[in-house]
Order: structure tokens, then C-alpha cells, then sequence
């Protein structure tokens, strides 16, 4: 038996002076109710009611130990309609760590309607391209890209990464176009500093995806997806970037796609980005309405 049901049975027997009104206020049988309140006399070593064939009255012990156990359940009680009000009305701190790239391209646009939706969940951004530690920096949500290691943390696929060949359109005036992939050691080509993705394959578009790894000219490496972007805009080559990175450009026209009938990636297989977050058995309300407010908005962008 839970030490706060004994609490809530001697509060109640207190405040009514009586065993079977209490019994009749828990739908239990009297006898269920004496026999937790003489366990909890043992289990702490002095007597805390005075009983007779009449009346029930407290020990001197007991009166202190009421005052306590009033303000413990009073408490709990609070506890119980906090997180049932949580439960409806998502609020809290919610710390979010996320690539620079995924961060500002899909992310940080979709924040202010997020703090509409959600007023009270107060949000609290990290863009950042390091390892971190979530249990240790206290971090909700962290949104990586690739392949993920196994881990004791949940993950929540948020989008392909879909990586096309692109360029600017006076790059190709001024340079040509390659009339295969065989071609491209011949052309300007922006390599992506993370390890993971710096080489570049070609596979096959229909599964099973086999791969093959290009040769490509040995010019500018960036450490930033971003960073990839703004160089290709400025006409310095080719280069092999996420579709969530350039969509609004290839829109209209600064960029545009090379080599459209071949799949890309700079790693193999093919990779995605990931919301991350820590296993519980029940995942937190604020955590529950930004994941599935990222995954509605994403799914109608990307």
C-alpha cells in the first residue's frame, strides 16, 4: 500500500472523526481502512489516534504529524492537477539543439508560428554542428542529420535528405555543363567539411541502391551547408547539397539542378535528419506538440 493512500485515509479520518464515514467516502470496507492506520503507527514506532466505541481523537503525535501530512497531500494533490493541466495546455522550457544548416533553413522559420500555437512553452534554441551530451546540457530535442548510432535515445525521422548536384546559372554559362558524372573532375565542385559527407557517390535509382564513389576536382571545402550555398550562388562551382537547403532557390531560378537523372549522396546509404530525444515512458507534453507540429510543417515544405 502506497504511503500516500495511508495518508489520504488518516487525513480523511481525522477531518470526520470517524473509520466507516471515511470508509463510505473510499468505498471500502472499515476494516481495510484500520488496518493500514495501525501499520502506519508501526511503521513509525507511537500511536496516532486515540480510539474508543465513540470517538476517535488524535495523540499529541498524531496532531503533528496531521499538520505534515495535510500540507503533503495538499501538495500532491497540486502536483496531480499541474500535470494534468500540462497534459492539455503544453508549457515549460523546451530546449532544442539543431544543426546550423537544418536549424536555419527549415527550423527557424517555423518557430514564431510554433510560439503562437503554443504560448506558453518557452523555447530555447542551440544551432550547433558538435556532439553533445542531452542528459547533461539538459537538452529536449536534438536534430542531426545521417546515420544514427545505436543509443538509448528515441528517434523521430523528420525529413529525407534528398541531395541533389546544383549550380548557378552563370556558372554554367561561363563553365559548361558535364555531360555525365565521368565528367566532373573537369568542374569546380564544393566539398561539405563533415567527414561523413565529403565524399560524393552515384547509385543506382532503383533499389537494390548500389554505389560508386566519383572522382571530383580537389577545390573549396566548407564546413557548413549553408556556407555551400552562399558559394554556389557566388558562381564557385558545383555542389551536392540537400533539397531542404536550396528548394526556395531552385524555385526561382539563382539555382539550378545538374545531372537531374542521376541519384546523389555524399555518404552511403542514403541519409535523413532526425528528431532525437531521451526514452521515457511517457514523452512530455511540449516535446509531444513540437515533434508533431515539425513533422505537419515539413511534410507540406520539403
Amino acid at each position: 500500500m502506497s504511503i500516500f493512500t495511508r495518508l489520504h485515509y488518516f487525513n480523511c479520518v481525522v477531518e470526520t472523526g470517524s473509520i466507516s464515514k471515511a470508509s463510505r467516502i473510499f468505498d471500502i470496507q472499515p476494516s481495510s481502512i484500520s488496518r493500514q492506520l495501525v501499520a502506519l503507527e508501526k511503521e513509525l514506532g507511537i500511536r496516532l489516534l486515540n480510539r474508543n466505541t465513540r470517538n476517535i481523537g488524535l495523540t499529541e503525535a498524531g496532531l503533528t504529524y496531521y499538520q505534515y501530512s495535510q500540507r503533503i497531500v495538499s501538495e500532491l494533490d497540486e502536483a496531480h492537477r499541474a500535470v494534468n493541466e500540462l497534459q492539455q495546455n503544453p508549457k515549460g522550457h523546451l530546449k532544442v539543439s539543431m544543426t546550423v544548416g537544418f536549424g536555419e533553413s527549415c527550423v527557424l522559420p517555423l518557430i514564431p508560428a510554433f510560439i503562437h500555437q503554443y504560448p506558453e512553452v518557452k523555447i530555447e534554441l542551440e544551432l550547433t554542428e558538435r556532439v553533445i551530451d542531452m542528459v547533461e546540457e539538459n537538452v529536449d530535442i536534438a536534430i542531426r542529420s545521417g546515420h544514427l548510432p545505436d543509443s538509448n535515445l528515441i528517434a523521430r525521422k523528420l525529413t529525407d535528405n534528398n541531395f541533389l548536384l546544383c549550380s548557378s546559372p552563370q556558372y554554367i554559362t561561363n563553365n559548361g555543363l558535364p555531360l555525365s558524372t565521368n565528367d566532373l573532375h573537369k568542374f569546380d565542385c564544393i566539398r561539405y567539411g563533415y567527414a561523413g559527407w565529403r565524399e560524393w557517390f552515384v547509385m543506382k535509382t532503383k533499389p537494390p541502391h548500389t554505389f560508386k564513389k566519383l572522382t571530383i576536382s580537389e577545390g573549396l571545402t566548407v564546413n557548413s551547408v549553408n556556407g555551400q550555398k552562399q558559394l554556389l550562388l557566388n558562381d564557385a562551382g558545383f555542389a551536392l547539397i540537400p533539397l531542404w537547403a536550396v528548394k526556395d532557390e531552385l524555385k526561382n531560378g539563382s539555382l539550378v539542378r545538374i545531372l537531374e537523372q542521376d541519384l546523389f549522396s555524399p555518404c552511403a546509404p542514403l541519409s535523413s535528419t532526425y528528431a532525437l530525444y531521451l526514452k521515457r515512458e511517457l514523452i512530455s507534453p511540449k516535446i509531444r506538440v513540437f515533434l508533431d507540429f515539425l513533422r505537419d510543417k515539413l511534410d507540406s515544405e520539403i
